[in-house]
């Protein structure tokens, strides 16, 4: 090993060199938790790289979440640049499975059956597009097997999302299916084929099908694999225990046949069953080569846990069978704990008090007592340095203990506790909405004796305290506004010119609500919770309107509109449960304890980890279609384990994960409810381990050393265009927008450019392939219809037909203009990046041939050419974004930039172009400058000199600013 390699790797301990350096073929990593894992893959990404002269960009690297995503981008770009390493981030192969198929079809979109600007339904809008149609499942035969009998519409589109997702994420064939001898296997299978159906009919991919849909067009287009094998020579998979047979069939074809695949993960970990991973991936991937083939390492030495922590977890999983007599299922490790030194303190304890059934006092004491003791220890300097461990964090023992801690002054991040609908903010903005309406007292009642549970919510838990607010005297100006309209609404003659979601951004300029947006609130411990609970509500309202093609308010549909916003879309949403904010780069907030569920926690490290649910046990996970599909051999694999055990070993290895999240405490905490029919804690499962336990009263916590959460430095990344630009323009905006995630309402002026930006890419790329003959006046008018139809539907947002016209005449004027340079084009929509070490700068720009074997940039704006003087100061703006695109194309390319150009779609009679000379002294400021503000958006910073009088016109948040900023309006600036 040469010296370079050496400090390369000077870190790295035996196993992880290992890991690291062997690179050709397939490669099994298995590590163990806290094992160096992140770092091992990026060390290994950086030696394919330095040592082996890999292209960064032929290089695919696949994580399991969005976080794990960023995670990883941060450091390998940090390391890239650490080693002066140029690479373009866009063109690396870098995201979950799901981004990276998206991708995929993104970028081969014209052999797949989606059409441009398709839409993506996320889990809520797949079941809602489902519940919508419901009628047309029933009438599928026998389509009650799989929906279910006796339930209700909810209930049965539930189930049936099951059943659809499974389909997809088995990549099992729908035809084979729906010729099955089984009833409920044929009816899946017929079910499965409306549904794809409706959503080719709506140009729709819900999440699992995204992944179905790129298999298919790797499968059915070797010309489009092959170019995608050619663009790759080294796969590596994060978190392998956790894919599915259709992720594994993709990295089979992605590898080709090189086979450089390398997977990592833990068997021990395996969670996600339930979303269709399986653990046979893992376990027999070695099998998938020739004999001898495939090298596995295993990293087994723990830097992250005491030794008494991994003592226990190490027992724990030695309590249980892993073999069946033929096959193992799980490999054979133990996990070692690192060479230090540590206090001679027992490093498990538990935790355990009985009440009454249905009572905690005693257990709330406890509790507390444990916390005040850590903290009184001076170990702990921070709450958040704990985090409580459930199976769920929307259970009851879960959400009492976690409001009993907030009332005892010890503050709670359980964002997925599903009590969004409990927060004051929503209930308040919910009561509003309703006394904005007084006719749903009347709509609700569709029939006599018809209720409904929530019925009581909206009554006592949101209109009551509305009202109550309206009468005291500081919302005078509320109720002043609220009145009339209530009044307007309820004999509602003429269609109005808004909808629901303008009335929200109405009532958000009153103090009732207003108090929850300003900064003190925004950076109090809860990072603004009440603020972003709000933003998600605007999303919940504009996906509503969205869903229900509702853009004004008539009198001919306000009781439908009403019916189907509170009785079934916030019921439904109410009843299965809404997640509030979570910040990805912090997933432990300064001030806190977490509650989180163990799912949640994996990949996680805490100080101390509380683990509840000690009443917990196995749960049978399979269902009757199952095992039709099982034993029908129907599957493109059969299950590995044997069914009855399935539901010990995920179990086992649920509670295996939360142990080996502490690093330093780890107490397992059980809560006894005393009394007839009450379920015991701990349970069978735990009670020997348990019991053997010392009680955390009979040891010094003071002894040990409490390590500090550990900080994620997640580079943000930024756009030009929607980020840079809007902060420049309004920083208000920015704030509302971009940091709360405030839902805009969408208006036409976006839609015009983006269809005028869509289909000067079609002309573009036609000129690309060599087809520019093919062009005339009459095709771009179809591919501009066409664009229209897709992203109309998409948005919901419709074109006068004289808008229509406008629009198509900016496309027209340009290729009748630039119809004799067509030579000219070099690429289309070129994506480029710029890593910083603090933030990734990202954005498109097209090339063009410049004189002396140069390129040019051009950048499309599809509105009437500025005037050159007056409006010197936005174009300055755009000077700068060009700057820095022409040097980020220079890297990329090795070419050289000579011009810079806008082009003004809209300009009828004079030169369409402004250009700027590239300057390369400027780039230097210019970044500088970018930095500048990437500094202030991510410290908050806000503040505005005056406000940009053009922007607030159409902006949803204008009457909001209007009572903030009273010295704007008396000024008039």
């Amino acid at each position: 090993m040469s010296a370079e390699e050496e400090t390369l790797l000077s870190r790295a301990n035996a196993q992880q060199r290992e890991a690291i350096q062997t690179t050709e073929g397939p490669v099994l990593i298995i590590a163990g938790p806290g094992s160096g894992k992140s770092y091992t893959l990026v060390e290994r990404i950086v030696y394919l790289i330095t040592r082996k002269g890999v292209a960064p960009e032929s290089l695919l690297v696949v994580t399991f979440t969005d976080k794990a995503a960023r995670e990883l981008t941060t450091r390998i770009s940090n390391r890239l640049t650490e080693l002066d390493i140029r690479f373009n981030l866009n063109d690396m192969y870098l995201g979950t499975f799901h981004s990276i198929c998206l991708r995929l079809l993104e970028d081969h979109q014209e052999y797949t059956r989606l059409k441009r600007s398709f839409t993506l339904f996320d889990q809520f809008d797949q079941q809602y597009f489902l519940y919508q149609r419901i009628k047309e499942f029933r009438a599928i035969p026998d389509s009650n097997l799989v929906m279910g009998d006796g339930v209700g519409r909810w209930h049965q589109s539930e189930n049936l999302l099951h059943w659809l997702n499974k389909v997809s994420e088995e990549a099992l064939d729908a035809d084979t299916l729906a010729q099955a001898p089984e009833i409920e296997v044929k009816a899946l299978g017929l079910i499965f084929r409306r549904y794809q159906e409706l959503l080719a009919e709506h140009n729709a991919l819900d999440f699992s099908g995204i992944q179905f849909e790129a298999l298919q067009l790797l499968e059915r287009h070797p010309r489009v694999l092959e170019a995608v094998q050619a663009n790759l020579s080294y796969l590596m998979v994060d978190e392998y225990q956790d894919t599915n047979t259709i992720q594994e069939r993709l990295l089979l074809l992605l590898a080709g046949e090189s086979k450089n695949l390398c997977v990592v993960g833990d068997d021990d970990q395996g969670l996600y069953r339930f979303r269709g991973a399986t653990i046979r991936n893992i376990l027999e991937f070695p099998k998938l080569f020739a004999d001898g083939c495939c090298k596995q390492v295993r990293l087994s030495v723990n830097y992250r846990s005491h030794p008494d922590i991994i003592r226990f977890y190490n027992e724990w999983m030695r309590e249980q069978t892993w073999d069946d007599g033929e096959r193992k299922f799980r490999f054979d490790k133990k996990i070692l704990a690192r060479e230090a030194q540590f206090p001679e303190v027992p490093a498990v304890l538990k935790l355990k008090a009985a009440d009454p059934a249905g009572q905690s006092a005693n257990w709330n004491a406890e509790v507390l007592a444990f916390l005040t003791t850590l903290k009184d220890s001076g170990k702990v300097t921070d709450w958040n340095q704990v985090a409580f461990l459930y199976q769920s964090v929307k259970s009851t023992r879960a959400q009492d203990l976690a409001r009993f801690l907030e009332e005892a002054g010890v503050p709670v991040y359980s964002p997925r506790s599903n009590m969004f609908f409990e927060r004051e903010e929503v209930r308040l903005m919910i009561g509003g909405m309703i006394f904005l309406f007084p006719q749903f007292s009347k709509v609700r009642v569709w029939a006599d004796g018809a209720t409904m549970p929530i019925w009581d919510y909206y009554d006592q838990q949101c209109f009551k305290p509305f009202a109550d607010e309206l009468r005291k005297p500081e919302n005078k100006s509320l109720l002043e506004w609220a009145r009339p309209l209530a009044k307007r609404h309820v004999v509602l003659t003429q269609t109005t010119d808004y909808a629901f979601s303008s009335l929200f951004y109405q009532l958000l300029q009153f103090p009732l609500f207003s108090r929850y947006l300003s900064e003190e609130s925004i950076r109090g411990v809860d990072k603004g919770r009440a603020a972003r609970n709000l933003a998600t509500f605007s999303s919940l309202l504009t996906k509503f309107e969205y869903l229900h093609y509702v853009s004004v308010l008539s009198p001919e549909w306000l009781e439908r509109n009403l019916r189907d916003l509170l009785n079934h879309y916030l019921r439904f949403l109410k009843d299965g449960g809404i997640g509030e904010y979570e910040d990805l780069s912090d997933y432990a907030p300064k001030g806190c304890v977490s509650f989180l569920t163990i799912h949640q926690s994996k990949g996680l490290e805490f100080p101390v980890v509380v683990c509840g649910s000690m009443e917990a046990g196995p749960r049978k996970q399979h269902r009757d279609m199952d095992v039709l599909l099982e034993e029908g051999g129907y599957l493109s694999k059969t299950t590995f384990e044997p069914l009855e055990q399935i539901k010990i070993f995920d179990f086992w290895r649920l509670f295996y994960t939360a142990f080996s999240r502490a690093q330093n405490l780890l107490l397992l905490a059980a809560h006894q409810r005393m009394g007839k029919g009450q379920r015991r804690s701990p349970s069978k499962h735990f009670e020997r381990m348990f019991d053997e336990l010392p009680r955390w009263r009979d040891v010094d916590l003071g002894a040990l050393d409490y390590e500090p959460v550990k900080e994620i430095n997640l580079k943000r990344e930024y756009s030009f265009t929607s980020h840079i630009t809007v902060f420049e323009n309004c920083a208000e905006q920015y704030r509302f927008f971009k940091d709360l995630n405030f839902a805009p309402i969408r208006e036409s002026q976006i839609l015009f450019g983006t269809l005028v930006h869509q289909t000067i890419e079609d002309i573009h790329k036609t000129v690309l392939r060599g087809e520019e003959s093919t062009l005339d006046g009459d095709r771009i008018a179809g591919w501009f219809s066409a664009n229209y139809a897709t992203l109309s539907k998409k948005e919901r947002v419709y074109l006068a037909t004289s808008s229509q016209q406008a629009a198509l005449n900016h496309v027209l004027r340009y290729y009748e203009r630039e119809k004799a340079h067509w030579d000219r084009i070099r690429e289309a929509e070129v994506e480029i990046s710029l890593v910083k070490d603090d933030y990734i700068l990202k954005g498109n720009v097209d090339l063009i041939r410049g004189e002396n074997d140069t390129v040019e940039i051009i950048d499309f704006k599809s509105e009437k050419k500025p005037d050159l003087e007056k409006d010197q100061e936005r174009l300055n703006q755009y000077r700068h974004q060009l700057e820095v695109y022409a040097h980020l194309v220079e890297e990329r390319t090795g070419q050289r930039v000579s011009r810079m150009h806008l082009y003004y779609t809209g300009e009828e009679g004079g030169n369409p172009y402004v250009s700027f000379p590239k300057d390369d002294r400027a780039i230097g400021k210019t970044i500088a400058r970018f930095d500048d503000i990437v500094a202030r958006i991510e410290r908050q910073d806000y503040q505005m000199v005056a406000r940009p009088t053009k922007l607030c016109v159409e902006c949803d948040m204008r009457a909001y600013c209007d009572n903030k900023n009273w010295k704007f309006r008396k000024t008039g600036t």
